[in-house]
């Protein structure tokens, strides 16, 4: 019998399995009626352009804020890429290019830009390049992430059993 525990699925990157320049790409999502709604209604982002269907405006039809295309698109980098491994947030630069409006499907590209591993603790902060894309392959948004990132527990010297 194998004593060795089973490898967890789902297990985020250490930022030693990470290399500059490694590209990732997550899942798509269409938002939802109930996502706008829902987001709007706990943050209270009561603006005439989101709570009103009957509102137009310069977006166009039924738009979401630009924090919930942030938000949906981060908890999918995060689920795919640094869950059970990320420890902290550090910084994030958003920049909205273009409307996300109730029906369109999001998805992102994920690129490493930078790995420094700290002085202590066997962690580092991992930089990446996130553009986000709709279903029509439109740039809808860019932002740039700075986390760091759990390491890889050392191995355990090798012992020679002695009798």
């Amino acid at each position: 019998m194998d004593d060795t525990a089973p490898t967890l699925l789902g297990q985020g990157y250490f930022w030693q399995d990470l290399a500059v320049g490694q590209r990732f790409r997550t899942f798509r999502r269409t938002i939802t009626e109930a996502d706008l709604v829902g987001f709007v209604t706990l943050t209270g982002m009561l603006e005439p352009l989101f709570i009103d269907a009957t509102e137009g405006g310069i977006l166009g039809h039924r738009p979401v804020p630009a924090v919930l295309t942030y938000a949906i698109i981060d908890g999918l980098v995060l689920n795919g890429m640094v869950r059970g491994t990320g420890l902290a947030l550090l910084e994030v630069h958003q920049r909205p290019l273009a409307p996300v409006r109730v029906g369109d499907t999001i998805g992102a590209e994920v690129t490493v830009t930078s790995i420094r591993p700290t002085s202590k603790g066997n962690r580092a902060v991992v930089e990446t390049a996130i553009a986000v894309f709709n279903q029509r392959g439109e740039r809808v948004m860019d932002y740039d992430v700075k986390r760091m990132l759990a390491g890889r527990e050392p191995a355990a010297p090798d012992r020679e059993e002695t009798r």
